[in-house]
């Protein structure tokens, strides 16, 4: 038999192999280089995520991504999170739902006034599929866009019958539309939301029935937390039972300092389950990016931060499709060798 087996088990294949002996070639480093321990992290991620396909979920996966504190990386993380699922071979749609549009800004696509957007579908009615443009830089990846028209949604929706319902309508009708025009499944929609929680928030987290948070690794990274959660729970106990937290993510770290590592161990003790073991740095490539009209996977993929949100998507694909570790032929291809 050519190929080599984990334990009687699965055959470790010849790219596994391949990829375990490359990562074996990686310097061991620890924190007290902290650059070098940078260096060898990337090169390790680039190894594993060299020509990854990351795996399918068994059904439309919907996110709302949120979090009450400002300048914590929400948008950043949606359409870069969307990227990095949709280069792995999968079909993702963003819902800007911020009237800041930041997220159309980021992804390249038309959004200003009189462009029909997410204001559109919530207010008027106006079909998902109307409104809906592609991502031109990124196959497989389509946007709903924010106007500033948005701005004024709140107070439109007030009067409204069923107003906290009115996208989780839309979403739905949209879905069962693609599936009767035999277009290929969603495999995720993540719906960008503004820092606050009003109706258009209300509206995403009941169209949704997962919650990432994006938590940065500085000082008052929990504030503000405790009471998302218990918003949250009142979504689920009057308008979204299925709704829960699955993901929270930490973002804007810096290995160099102790503050970053104390956020991020009490982050995962507080939420072991959630927190994925992906970081994401503090980056000013994925600063620079949006203004670009780009995600940093597109504007410079080589970079820290592009990695770090591509293996972070691959984590959450793969928890998605019940897999319990993506390295687990490589690791396995590593211990056969030693």
């Amino acid at each position: 038999m050519s190929e080599s087996t984990n334990g009687g088990q699965q055959p470790v294949e010849p790219d596994e192999r391949r990829r375990a002996a490359l990562l074996r070639s990686v310097p061991d480093t620890d924190e007290s280089t902290p650059l070098a321990a940078q260096l060898a992290q990337d090169a390790r991620r680039r190894i594993m995520l060299q020509g990854a396909r990351f795996p399918k979920p068994a059904e439309t996966r919907i996110f709302t991504i949120a979090n009450q504190k400002g300048g914590v990386g929400k948008t950043t993380t949606t359409v870069n999170i969307a990227a990095s699922l949709a280069t792995g071979g999968l079909n993702v749609l963003v819902i800007d739902n911020d009237p800041q549009g930041n997220a159309s800004t980021a992804l390249g696509i038309d959004h200003h006034a009189g462009v029909p957007s997410i204001y559109d579908v919530v207010i008027n009615d106006t079909a998902l599929a109307d409104v809906i443009q592609p991502c031109e830089a990124i196959p497989g990846l389509i946007v709903a866009p924010a106007t500033i028209d948005l701005s004024g949604a709140e107070i439109e929706l007030v009067s409204m019958v069923a107003r906290e319902n009115r996208l989780r309508s839309a979403v739905r009708t949209y879905l069962a539309w693609r599936a009767a025009q035999g277009l290929p499944r969603l495999d995720y929609v993540l719906i960008d939301c503004p820092p606050s929680l009003g109706l258009l928030t209300i509206n995403a987290f009941v169209a949704a029935q997962e919650v990432m948070i994006p938590i940065q690794c500085e000082y008052y990274a929990l504030e503000g937390l405790s009471q998302l959660l218990r918003n949250i729970e009142l979504i689920r106990g009057h308008l979204n039972k299925a709704l829960h937290v699955s993901t929270i993510i930490l973002t804007m770290f810096d290995r160099r300092t102790n503050l970053a590592r104390e956020v991020a161990h009490e982050v995962r003790e507080h939420f072991p389950a959630e927190t994925l073991g992906a970081s994401i740095p503090r980056s000013v490539r994925i600063s620079e990016a949006p203004s670009y009209g780009q995600t940093v996977l597109t504007y410079d993929p080589g970079s820290s931060g592009a990695l770090a949100y591509q293996e972070a998507a691959q984590e959450i694909a793969h928890r998605g499709a019940g897999s319990t570790n993506h390295v687990t032929n490589a690791a396995a291809a590593e211990e056969e060798n030693r």
